[in-house]
């Protein structure tokens, strides 16, 4: 498993909320004061390694003693599972399983863009500037490979090997890294940022691949609020929608309707179960269907 500071993870699962799921911001401060009471009940607990499945169960324990009202101990209960369940989707943890009652979860397709709208945020970037171009590689570079923003904030120029066009993910506590192969069209905007600006960067010594213009890595969130303001500058549908994590499901969508192995995608991705890839089987169904009901209407 991977490894990820419960901060960065609670941040990541915010973002995860307000993007994919449309909630309101009251309701994901809510969500988040749960978190930050479940962190304030287990300070040992420091990153994504330190979860266990039976800490909902404890969290529980917790509650009780303090004598907190059922249906508020039933929402922060929820809160907790679906946190735990968005970490084990995403390769961080085990899944949490069943160690107390929980409401039902609506399944929510994810936001996928169409090729060309994926052409067009991906020519937002100015080039010509060192900002630019490197915004322009992460973005190639992600689409290309299908990264969780994590793994691309995290690689390392080491990680990235030209002459076999793959990219090393690592994935931590001396787990099994996994190879992603990339696109010669995204190895090349990789080339040209590291040649023509990282090596004149203040960090051009860092081990990190990308970097801003003090020579620190690029964080999270910034690489969040720069796609957020390439889709408004490229005026797609649903820019309010689309994250770096959008980029993801384009990935595994594309290749998929392009006729690549559900398996196969399933180890690009990163993912433990064959069941959480199979969500884009359906994101596929449904895009193919729209496109047919497209077409019959203009008979």
């Amino acid at each position: 498993m991977r490894e990820l500071t419960l901060t960065d993870a609670i941040d990541d699962y915010l973002q995860y909320l307000m993007v994919e799921r449309g909630l309101t911001r009251v309701t994901i401060e809510d969500y988040h004061s749960d978190l930050k009471l479940f962190l304030s009940y287990f300070p040992q607990k420091k990153t994504t390694a330190d979860l266990l499945s039976s800490d909902i169960y404890d969290f529980t324990l917790k509650e009780g003693e303090n004598e907190r009202a059922p249906a508020t101990v039933a929402r922060r209960i929820s809160t907790l599972y679906n946190f735990y369940y968005f970490l084990a989707r995403e390769g961080y943890i085990a899944s949490p399983g069943d160690h107390v009652d929980r409401p039902k979860q609506a399944k929510h397709l994810p936001t996928v863009l169409s090729v060309t709208e994926v052409e067009e945020l991906l020519d937002q970037p100015d080039v010509k500037t060192e900002s630019g171009a490197r915004d322009k590689a992460m973005l190639e570079t992600m689409y290309a490979s299908g990264l969780r923003v994590s793994e691309l904030c995290a690689l390392k120029l080491k990680d990235v090997h030209f002459p076999a066009r793959t990219i090393i993910v690592s994935r931590g506590k001396g787990q099994k890294a996994r190879v992603v192969p990339v696109s010669p069209f995204a190895l090349e905007w990789l080339k040209h940022y590291v040649e023509k600006y990282r090596k004149a960067n203040p960090g051009s010594k860092s081990q990190y691949l990308f970097l801003n213009l003090q020579g620190a890595p690029v964080t999270r969130q910034y690489f969040f609020m720069a796609v957020k303001r390439y889709a408004l500058e490229a005026g797609l549908r649903q820019a309010s929608m689309i994250s770096p994590h959008t980029l993801r499901h384009c990935f595994a969508t594309h290749l998929l309707e392009s006729g690549a192995e559900l398996r196969a995608v399933q180890e690009m991705l990163g993912h433990a179960h064959l069941s959480t890839t199979q969500i884009y089987t359906h994101v596929s169904s449904r895009r193919i269907y729209e496109a047919y009901q497209a077409y019959a209407r203009r008979k």
